[in-house]
């Protein structure tokens, strides 16, 4: 199997080394956006190359991957996860590539997406579909939607952006700005992936109080997004902080 993989990848100029880079990058980050870094963008153009080969040889594994060429990211999806505009598959999952979200980490993501879908109905996303947000707004947001507030200290808000930021839901300028409501970040189009429209279509509804319930509840425990009657969880890839 090695020897046909090289002959592939032969015929496309690259060779087993950087594919095997490109591999544990994806596996290590969950995601691959080529705006993010220049490492990145190399990465993103390298696998335009060999598409193909990275489907079929995850798909062994069951994994499956979701490529955006409008927004240009590649994400991966362990067995049995849902993938927007891609059919389910039967296979069973019990939770080896997955991690669960905390609290404070499940909250954000869903203020986060209802501010995209928001911006998004007036038109406001730029080119790269990212779309601007304040912290003040998104500190109202949070307390208006949830009844939860930002962490009060510096380093566990930064710990908490930087978790968005290693999911590659938002992009940051200048995280030691986190203490000043006129910081304003950038959340990305992969939101729309993590919180479904009917799990938005719940926060958002002022009779549906299940949302806000889910959250008040023990902070150990992680909450289940995908069906608005449980406490929400976020289902993510395991991602390590950007350091390039």
């Amino acid at each position: 199997m090695l020897n046909k993989i090289e002959q592939l990848l032969d015929k496309e100029g690259i060779i087993l080394k950087e594919f095997t880079e490109l591999l544990i990058r994806l596996m290590d980050y969950g995601v691959i956006c080529r705006d993010e870094s220049q490492v990145e963008q190399i990465l993103y153009d390298r696998y335009l190359r060999i598409e193909q080969i990275m489907q079929d040889y995850l798909s062994l594994m069951g994994i499956r991957l979701q490529h955006d060429r409008r927004f240009q990211f590649v994400r991966c999806y362990p067995p049995g996860a849902q993938i927007p505009g891609m059919e389910d598959d039967d296979q069973p999952f019990n939770g080896g590539l997955r991690v669960r979200l905390s609290q404070n980490e499940v909250a954000l993501v869903l203020v986060l997406r209802s501010q995209y879908d928001k911006a998004l109905r007036e038109g406001m996303v730029d080119e790269q579909g990212c779309v601007l947000v304040s912290l003040e707004s998104l500190s109202i947001a949070l307390k208006n939607l949830l009844g939860r507030s930002l962490p009060d200290q510096l380093t566990e808000r930064k710990n908490l952006f930087r978790r968005m930021r290693q999911l590659r839901l938002i992009q940051l300028s200048n995280e030691d700005a986190l203490d000043s409501s006129e910081f304003w970040l950038k959340v990305r189009p992969m939101i729309m992936s993590y919180v479904s429209d009917d799990v938005l279509s719940s926060l958002l509804n002022e009779d549906d109080t299940s949302m806000k319930e889910g959250l008040s509840s023990q902070t150990d425990e992680p909450s289940q997004v995908n069906e608005p009657d449980e406490a929400s969880e976020i289902e993510a890839d395991e991602s390590q902080e950007e350091t390039n």
